[in-house]
């Protein structure tokens, strides 16, 4: 088992933040009636993708009935086939859809992650358990160390991926970096981080965020990686 394999798994078991741990487990036993046939995962979860990746995708956290359900990131909800559509058609899935853990689904030369590893209430963690989690993702950015594209989605992931700099031994800019959508800032360590709106149905069924405006993001770290 590799020092990565390790992380996830201790990640798995977490249980740091008793208001998370109550509100995921809660989730995984009042099942939606859609999903009464589920067997919800609600536990923590681990990054998903290729562990050799140049790519990495930095989430918010899961979604209470999508992957919290599910047991993979970005899995079994609206915000899923936004991010796996966009991925697929940029070489870095094998399929535009994600709706399982075991449906064979495989990112290439990519790694999704998350600020946050268990659902939060009302999608809103608090700076005490944000803190709380941020050295899963120092750790798991410290283990692979051949990311070259970073892509944050949403404001917490950027800030989130911004703060692992520090620990690391790398040099955060000032002025720091500012989150938008599509902007980019080469980095110390070699890396460069590209913001992007996250593919949340607030974003998506109001227009903030659009399929071209998404596609761009990936098409930038293609772009990036060669």
């Amino acid at each position: 088992m590799t020092d990565l394999e390790r992380l996830q798994e201790t990640i798995v078991a977490c249980a740091k933040c008793p208001r998370l741990v109550a509100h995921r487990e809660e989730v995984a036993l009042k099942r939606r009636p859609m999903y009464s046939n589920w067997e919800y995962w609600g536990k923590p979860l681990p990054a998903f993708g290729d562990p050799h990746a140049r790519l990495l995708i930095v989430g918010l956290a899961p979604a209470a009935h999508g992957g919290n359900r599910t047991g993979r990131m970005f899995t079994g909800d609206r915000s899923a086939d936004w991010l796996f559509g966009a991925l697929y058609r940029f070489g870095f899935a094998s399929s535009p859809d994600s709706k399982h853990r075991e449906d064979g689904l495989i990112l290439h030369d990519t790694l999704i992650t998350a600020a946050l590893r268990c659902a939060p209430p009302a999608n809103k963690p608090s700076k005490e358990e944000r803190a709380e989690c941020l050295p899963y993702l120092i750790r798991e950015l410290e283990l692979m160390s051949q990311v070259r594209v970073v892509v944050a989605l949403g404001k917490i992931a950027f800030d989130a991926f911004l703060t692992t700099l520090p620990p690391r031994g790398l040099t955060l800019a000032s002025p720091r970096p500012k989150f938008g959508h599509r902007v980019s800032y080469a980095l110390d360590g070699g890396v460069t981080l590209i913001g992007s709106y996250h593919p949340s149905q607030q974003n998506t069924q109001t227009g903030r965020l659009t399929v071209p405006m998404f596609d761009s993001v990936f098409e930038t770290a293609r772009e990036l990686l060669g």
